[in-house]
């Protein structure tokens, strides 16, 4: 039986009300990346055990969310596009998730650096630079996600390798810095986790922006050339 005008106007309600939420989400993990790199740099203990709580609330709010978007399936039958759009929110979700995993990660690097009564390396200020570029992107990533901005998404796949080179910058510099002073090491890896938590933020920013082109193209553009097919035209 073909949906009715009633039923299709009820189930792009229940899709926006789920599309609130995950911005909701959203936020909550864009606040948590951006006070993870500001605890980085202050080292406040009680700050980075307040961001590590807080990544419990980001979990309980994914299980939700993902339930309700398993309930629509069910309830509303979603085909064709509708059913690509519920399918890419759900891998949206996830991805949100795991930024705030990576978050997680910034806060406890800073409480380790702390606890063992260190300064940052002199490495840090490039760090921030990478932090900043990466919560640009995840910040460009919900935005084309409730825009469905295909230019959006599509600038920010391509902008994904500029934080990779970064990441590889610091990560030579690092190992540099370990090989002459063996006494930061311990530093030197607490911040090549937190730049390796950055690369990572990077990447699940680049997927949500993969997951626009998805919903509005229906194309499946992970583990491909885009990119750089995107560069060349």
């Amino acid at each position: 039986m073909p949906p009715t005008e009633h039923s299709s106007r009820q189930y792009e309600q229940d899709l926006e009300a789920i599309r609130s939420r995950v911005l909701q989400m959203g936020g909550m993990v864009e606040k948590q990346f951006f006070d993870a790199m500001a605890c980085f740099r202050t080292l406040d203990a009680r700050e980075a055990s307040r961001i590590i709580a807080a990544d419990l609330e980001v979990n309980q709010m994914e299980v939700a969310l993902d339930d309700t978007c398993s309930h629509l399936i069910v309830k509303r039958q979603p085909a064709a596009n509708d059913l690509r759009t519920v399918m890419a929110t759900i891998k949206v979700i996830t991805d949100l998730e795991r930024i705030g995993d990576e978050a997680t990660k910034i806060a406890r690097a800073a409480l380790a650096i702390q606890q063992r009564g260190m300064t940052p390396i002199a490495h840090e200020d490039i760090v921030r630079v990478m932090g900043a570029s990466a919560g640009q992107m995840l910040h460009g990533a919900l935005d084309a996600f409730a825009r469905l901005d295909m230019k959006q998404a599509t600038r920010l796949i391509i902008e994904d390798e500029k934080i990779d080179n970064e990441f590889r910058t610091v990560m030579r510099n690092l190992i540099t810095y370990m090989m002459e002073d063996p006494r930061t090491i311990s530093a030197s890896l607490d911040t090549l986790w937190v730049a390796k938590a950055i690369e990572r933020i990077g990447d699940h920013s680049k997927n949500i922006a993969e997951y626009v082109v998805y919903i509005v193209e229906g194309k499946d553009i992970r583990h491909t050339d885009y990119a750089s097919q995107q560069t060349a035209v």
